[in-house]
C-alpha cells in the first residue's frame, strides 16, 4: 500500500490506512517553503521536513509510546529567539540527515525510533518550487504565482501547475514503492500544492501510469480557502484528469456531504475508468476533517470492491 500527498490530507489518509495490516509507504511532497520547514530549507539547503514529519507522526502506534513520540514530533517551540515556531520533529529529522548523510536513511531511523507502522519517503531527492498559472475573476492576463505557500492561498483559479526544476530526480525508493504496491492512494489534501504535484515529477508520474497497482483517489471534504475555493468535487477530479489525462483510476472515494452533483461526479470518475464510492468519512463534530475509523472502513470497502450504498 502506498499513499501520496502532504500535510494534513496525507496525515488523514495515513491515520486510517495504518489501522490495516498491509505494509504501508507514504510518498510525501517536498515543495514546502513556509514556516519552520521553509526556514530550515533556506538556512541548511535541505528538503523541507515538515510534511515528512507529519507523515511520520500519523504512522505512530496508538499506544503511550506512539502518542508521546507523535506529540514530540509535532511540538513547536515558542520563544523570542530563533527557535520560535520551529517544530521539534523538523529539527530531529534534519539533524539525522546531517549525521547520516542520506535523506531516506535518516527518515528510516526516525521511523524506527517511533515504532512507525510504515515507511515515509520524499517524492523527489531535491527541494522543489511550485509555480501556478492563475486566472482571477477580473479576467486579466494569467498571473504566475511562485511558491507552495503562495499557491496554497491564491484567490484565483489555477489553470496550470509546474515544478522548478521541471525534471527533478525522483526518490528511487518512492518510485519502487509505487511500482510494487497493490493499491496507491492519492489525496486528500491541498489539491494543487500537495496532491497534483506528485504527477509533475516525471519518474514518479511514469511509475503511476505504468504500475500494476490499482489507484484510489480520495476527494476532500470541502473546497479550501485559497487554491480550490469555489471548486466542486467534480472540478477537483477534472483538474486531476487535466494534469494527468492518461492516468488510470480505479476508485474515487467521496463523502456525500462534499458532493454537489453525484451523477456529474460519477460521470467524471467513469471518464478516468473509475467507480465512485460514497461513504460518510467526516468527523461527527461538523468540521471538515476525516474520521480515521470511518475512513479506514471506507478504504476497506474500496479495496474489497464493496461499492453499494451503506
Amino acid at each position: 500500500m502506498t499513499a501520496l500527498g502532504g500535510g494534513h490530507g496525507l496525515f488523514a489518509s495515513l491515520s486510517a490506512l495504518r489501522l490495516m495490516s498491509d505494509p504501508l509507504t507514504a510518498v510525501v511532497t517536498v515543495a514546502d517553503d513556509g514556516g519552520s520547514s521553509g526556514r530550515l530549507r533556506d538556512e541548511l539547503d535541505v528538503l523541507p521536513p515538515g510534511d515528512l514529519r507529519m507523515a511520520l507522526a500519523a504512522l505512530c502506534d496508538d499506544s503511550d509510546w506512539g502518542r508521546t513520540w507523535s506529540d514530540l514530533l509535532q511540538h513547536r517551540f515558542v520563544s523570542g529567539g530563533s527557535l520560535d515556531k520551529h517544530a521539534m520533529g523538523n529539527l530531529m529529522i534534519v539533524a539525522l540527515w546531517e549525521l547520516l548523510g542520506d535523506t531516506v536513511t535518516g527518515l528510516d531511523w526516525v521511523g524506527r525510533l517511533l515504532g512507525a507502522r510504515g515507511r515515509v519517503l520524499p517524492m523527489a531527492s531535491v527541494p522543489l518550487v511550485v509555480e501556478a498559472d492563475v486566472r482571477h475573476d477580473d479576467g486579466a492576463a494569467l498571473e504566475t504565482v511562485v511558491g507552495q505557500s503562495r499557491v496554497a492561498v491564491t484567490d484565483g483559479r489555477i489553470e496550470q501547475l509546474r515544478l522548478v526544476p521541471a525534471d527533478p530526480p525522483a526518490c528511487a525508493e518512492a518510485v519502487e514503492a509505487v511500482r510494487a504496491a497493490d493499491w496507491v492512494v492519492l489525496g486528500p489534501g491541498s489539491w494543487y500544492s500537495s496532491v497534483l504535484v506528485h504527477l509533475l515529477v516525471p519518474e514518479l508520474a511514469r511509475a503511476l501510469h505504468e504500475t500494476d497497482a490499482r489507484v484510489c483517489v480520495t476527494l476532500n471534504l470541502a473546497a479550501e480557502r485559497g487554491e480550490t475555493q469555489g471548486l466542486t468535487a467534480t472540478d477537483h477530479l477534472e483538474a486531476l484528469h487535466r494534469h494527468a489525462p492518461g492516468l488510470r483510476v480505479d476508485a474515487v472515494l467521496a463523502d456525500p456531504s462534499a458532493v454537489e452533483d453525484v451523477d456529474e461526479l460519477a460521470d467524471a470518475a467513469q471518464t478516468m475508468g473509475a467507480r465512485l464510492l460514497m461513504r460518510q468519512v467526516r468527523r461527527g463534530d461538523g468540521t471538515a476533517r476525516h474520521d480515521a475509523l470511518r475512513l479506514a472502513a471506507a478504504y476497506r470497502d474500496v479495496f474489497e470492491g464493496v461499492y453499494g450504498d451503506v
